[in-house]
């Protein structure tokens, strides 16, 4: 158990409300917590996390936070990290937060001063939800905790855009009101206001250049370093898929730890999706202590109720799956923590689509007069019987969109068409251009000047700290294990920012600079395998296994009673992938599926 929670502005707050709130921070009735009450605020934090009290100030902090000042880290160690962040405050006002570094979320509440404070980590490892309403400001770690004093009411919008990303894109939730804050973000609170900042932004600097030999040697220096940090302290392990990613931070783990790394991998016995080849060749190059486990449909059936109930929000990524059952093996070898290598793709370009858009960025080269006038008139007009010439109509018409949508052209709700998926009800009560909106915030925000950074900027947002982290991290607390990331240490992602574009994505080669740097350390099958990772084949065990189909056949009948799609829909997405295409339309069914299920866990 871990997180935060409390109010501000709560006159009428009692310790068996804070109680209340502290529970619903862990799935366990048993979890231990502390709490602190004041005239008008209250804090607690689960276990692992630090509770303190100076001078009026409540001060609650959870995860692993690192003190960039000396003073203030020597306090954490000695005092509890509660107290160093109170001191910091005292000194420093809000901005300490500028001065922390680690996993975090964090909360300062000020009654002498009649105002409070919350961040969160700058890759939001963290979550940390809020609501204000009649003057009164109510935190947590989980949307649970929030609820025990906010009665929630269900947004629709989010609901539309977890079907669009397969998850719930931040800082709205699935509840009205109740909002997350995003990475690198603070709050602060008076008056009954809330005003929303940054702390800290991801800022690429494009331009500067470095001898490779020099770059190489900080990079594995400071990923080394990283790796030591995240474990010090419990008894480590390292997921292992066979990715660049995964594969390096075993091998460091076995250096900084001087002994065999404890590995652990999961396969799948269906023909494409197991990749235990890689993780196999990693181990054996690196002498890793190596655990293997197959999941089956069985294993998926039995566990889907369990993965719907750990998140408080629908969360469609059918990847939670296999970490899962990879966290549960490690924890039932001892292990403690485990190193995750999420965020690799993201800080030196990694995912195909980078490659994939570079190309069509060449589009843009063409002058729009000749593009406008003559190549897309007749680009519409490509007959699509030839091969050839349907792959340069598909090629005009993608290219021909603006990033970002162009990064959508093959979403599966765009695809299918709104109307065609959601009943004419839901869609009166949601902007179906949401989605596009927010991607095109962040694609727009960014402090990037390339079309590779501002990508990366988006992956950073929606990939990560959206989906990939939430996966790891709370398939991580189901199994009772902590998980730490390397990758996402402040000084790896401030080294990746500065690196050249062109050395991130050289010209189709993805994350050229990383493999570069770490050729001659990974076996060269796995720099030059294609990326694969933990995914899930739910599509391929569903055309035949009988639980998985009763289970997919319940959940789907509950959701058409619900008014959200068309059950004319969900009657033919069904025949579809009984027919036809059981990976594609399979995606489809799992997140319905998983709606359903969180409906079932967590709102009826």
């Amino acid at each position: 158990m871990s997180g935060i929670c409390g109010w501000f502005g709560l006159k009428d707050g009692s310790k068996q409300t804070i109680e209340a709130m502290a529970s619903a921070l862990s799935r366990s009735d048993d979890a231990l917590f502390d709490t602190l009450t004041g005239s008008n605020g209250a804090i607690a934090a689960g276990k692992p996390g630090s509770i303190a009290s100076m001078e009026g100030v409540l001060a609650a902090i959870s995860g692993s936070p690192e003190f960039r000042d000396a003073k203030f880290e020597t306090l954490a160690e000695t005092e509890g990290a509660a107290h160093a962040l109170a001191q910091g405050y005292a000194e420093h006002g809000a901005s300490i937060f500028e001065r922390i570094s680690g996993a975090f979320s964090a909360a300062i509440l000020d009654e002498g001063e009649g105002q409070a404070h919350l961040a969160i980590d700058r890759s939001g490892i963290c979550p940390l939800a809020y609501s204000f309403k009649d003057g009164v400001l109510v935190f947590g770690s989980t949307l649970k905790a929030i609820n025990r004093l906010v009665k929630p009411e269900l947004n629709r919008q989010a609901i539309y855009d977890y079907v669009y990303f397969h998850m719930v894109p931040g800082p709205e939730s699935i509840y009205l009101g109740l909002h997350h804050l995003l990475p690198g973000e603070y709050l602060s609170f008076r008056d009954g206001k809330a005003k929303i900042g940054t702390y800290w932004k991801m800022r690429f600097i494009e331009h500067e250049k470095a001898p490779f030999e020099v770059l190489k040697a900080e990079f594995l220096s400071t990923l080394l370093q990283s790796v030591e940090r995240c474990s010090r302290g419990a008894k480590t392990g390292a997921f292992l898929s066979g990715g660049t990613d995964s594969s390096t931070l075993a091998g460091m783990l076995g250096e900084v730890t001087g002994k065999a790394a404890p590995t652990y991998s999961i396969g799948f016995e269906a023909e494409g999706y197991d990749e235990m080849e890689y993780a196999r060749i990693a181990s054996k190059h690196f002498g890793t202590q190596h655990h293997e486990y197959y999941v089956t449909p069985e294993d998926v059936a039995q566990a889907i109720p369990e993965i719907a109930s750990v998140y408080d929000q629908p969360f469609g990524n059918a990847s939670a799956m296999p970490a899962y059952y990879c966290a549960k093996l490690a924890k039932a070898d001892g292990i403690e923590r485990l190193l995750g290598g999420d965020g690799g793709d993201e800080l030196f370009g990694g995912n195909a689509r980078y490659a994939k858009q570079r190309i069509f960025s060449l589009y843009d080269s063409i002058p729009a007069a000749l593009r406008h006038r003559a190549i897309e008139p007749l680009g519409a007009r490509l007959p699509e019987s030839v091969a050839l010439l349907r792959k340069a109509k598909s090629y005009i018409a993608q290219a021909s969109v603006a990033m970002p949508g162009r990064l959508e052209t093959y979403n599966l709700l765009e695809r299918l068409g709104p109307a065609n998926v959601f009943s004419p009800e839901f869609l009166e009560q949601v902007d179906t251009q949401n989605p596009l909106k927010l991607l095109e915030q962040t694609y727009h925000g960014a402090e990037a000047k390339t079309m590779l950074n501002r990508m990366l900027a988006l992956d950073l947002k929606f990939t990560l700290a959206d989906n990939d982290l939430p996966k790891v991290v709370k398939t991580c607390e189901l199994a009772g294990i902590d998980v730490a990331f390397p990758m996402l240490a402040d000084s790896v992602v401030a080294f990746s920012a500065r690196l050249e574009p062109g050395l991130k994505l050289k010209g189709t080669k993805l994350r050229y600079f990383f493999k570069e740097a770490l050729r001659g350390y990974l076996p060269d099958e796995i720099l030059t395998k294609s990326k694969h990772g933990f995914g899930l084949p739910f599509g391929e065990w569903l055309k035949n296994d009988k639980t998985l189909q009763a289970l997919s056949k319940d959940s789907l009948g509950s959701l058409k009673k619900r008014g959200i799609f068309r059950p004319e829909f969900i009657d033919e997405i069904t025949r579809l992938h009984a027919e036809n295409h059981s990976g594609y339309y399979g995606t489809l069914i799992w997140v319905m599926v998983m709606l359903e299920q969180w409906f079932a866990q967590h709102h009826d």
